[in-house]
C-alpha cells in the first residue's frame, strides 16, 4: 500500500472513527493483499509509511470474499469482477485476508 493511501486511511480513521471504516481490497495476489490488510489493521509491517507502528484495527475484506460479493448487485459484480475470479487464486486471497482480519481487527 503506497504512502499516500496510508496517509488518507489514517486521516479517515482519525476524523470518522475506526469503527466507521471498512477497507475493501482488490489486489491480485494473496501476499500483497495480506500486507495491505496487515497495514490497515496492525500497522505498516515495512515501517516505511504513515501507518508504521499505528494499529488502527480497521475491518478489512477483499472484494473476492463472499461477505463482500453477497452485498453487491450480482450483474455488476459479474461484469466488473467475474473474469478475475476465474484467473486469480481466490481461495488463497480469501484465506490470507481473513486470517489477518481475525488476528488484528478490532471490529
Amino acid at each position: 500500500m503506497d504512502l499516500e493511501n496510508q496517509a488518507r486511511i489514517k486521516e479517515f480513521a482519525a476524523s470518522l472513527g475506526a469503527e466507521n471504516i471498512l477497507v475493501i481490497l482488490g489486489g491480485a495476489e494473496a501476499e500483497a493483499a495480506g500486507l495491505a490488510a496487515e497495514t490497515v489493521t496492525a500497522g505498516d509491517p515495512t515501517f516505511a509509511g504513515p501507518l508504521a507502528g499505528v494499529s488502527l484495527g480497521l475491518a478489512v475484506y477483499h472484494v473476492l470474499e463472499n461477505e463482500i460479493k453477497s452485498e453487491c448487485d450480482a450483474a455488476v459484480y459479474e461484469e466488473q469482477i467475474g473474469m478475475m475470479e476465474m484467473v486469480l487464486d481466490v481461495e488463497a486471497i480469501q484465506k490470507e485476508v481473513s486470517s489477518i482480519r481475525v488476528q488484528y481487527s478490532k471490529f
